[in-house]
């Protein structure tokens, strides 16, 4: 096994297609074909399935990519520090609830970074597949909260994939609310109060249970509900419809725009909202300052949020 095909598996998984990933790395697909085939024999493993269609990474495949991608970080270090060049292309990927400051803390890892060439990733995506990606090493850091509700069954899943847990802060719950919507001016809303409006919420696709969703109160009955998958749609329909969806209150008028406001809502509960890494995975040095931007903007953030507090 060589650093050479462990780049060439990244690629291929990153890229979808072996011809294309043969152009990038200026190879012949034959040669980048036998060279994977290769790997494969020497780990025993079938790191790619092959159809009429293309490839796709098999499920092996994912858990030894994982392995790779680490292995290639930590290549890049050692080149960075005993060779005169900068090394290889940095690469670093975040999955996350549709958290504001989740991307912030993105931007600001990217603006503090030396570096000439990089292939970051944010995901924003649902929360299962945070879970997974940590899992399987796709992501280093996966964001996400659990209050008393889905705490045992988010729980379970991380111990079983050998995952931890550190929490950022607490939160009690609010609304998100178009800045002209009747219950703008309100100091506290009730949950009586929301239900002539319709209640937006993110979708979680297979694994759309009570359990994973993002929004605490899951389990509550709205005459009116609407799923949508992107930050954007949401921000939409809170506007155009009057609708709400229940968060955490903290929200970035820079990032997001002054159209949409934060609300306490009435019923009483809590968010821990924090982030997970894998036990077998090595913080690399681009984690680490994802990590310190996440709490960095957490403690200049403020009012709706409440530090864990130190052990």
């Amino acid at each position: 096994m060589t650093l050479q095909q462990l780049r060439y598996v990244t690629t291929i998984a990153n890229i979808g297609s072996i011809s294309e990933a043969a152009k990038r790395l200026f190879v012949s697909q034959p040669s980048l074909t036998k060279a994977i085939k290769e790997l494969e024999k020497e780990m025993g493993i079938t790191i790619f399935d092959r159809t009429n269609k293309g490839i796709t990474v098999s499920k092996e495949g994912e858990r030894f990519l994982g392995y790779a991608r680490q292995v290639l970080e930590q290549a890049t270090l050692l080149e960075e520090q005993y060779k005169s060049n900068k090394g290889g292309k940095k690469q670093f990927s975040v999955s996350t609830q549709h958290y504001s400051f989740a991307v912030n803390a993105f931007i600001d890892l990217i603006n503090q970074s030396d570096v000439d060439s990089y292939d970051f990733s944010l995901r924003e995506t649902q929360t299962y597949e945070i879970i997974d990606d940590v899992a399987h090493m796709k992501s280093e850091i996966g964001l996400l909260y659990y209050n008393e509700f889905n705490r045992p069954v988010l729980e379970k899943l991380i111990h079983t994939n050998e995952l931890t847990f550190t929490e950022l802060f607490t939160a009690s719950p609010h609304i998100f609310i178009g800045k002209q919507h009747p219950l703008a001016s309100k100091k506290v809303v009730s949950m009586d109060e929301l239900e002539p409006y319709p209640y937006v919420s993110f979708e979680q696709g297979d694994h759309n249970s009570f359990y994973f969703s993002e929004e605490i109160f899951s389990t509550v009955v709205r005459p009116k509900h609407i799923r949508v998958r992107d930050r954007a749609s949401l921000f939409s329909l809170l506007i155009g419809l009057n609708g709400y969806t229940v968060s955490s209150g903290v929200i970035d008028k820079e990032f997001n725009g002054e159209s949409i406001i934060s609300v306490p809502l009435a019923e009483e509960g809590i968010m821990h909202i924090g982030y997970i890494t894998n036990n077998k995975m090595q913080r690399s040095r681009l984690g680490q300052g994802y990590i310190n931007a996440l709490e960095q903007y957490v403690n200049n953030y403020g009012k709706h949020i409440q530090l864990p507090i130190e052990k």
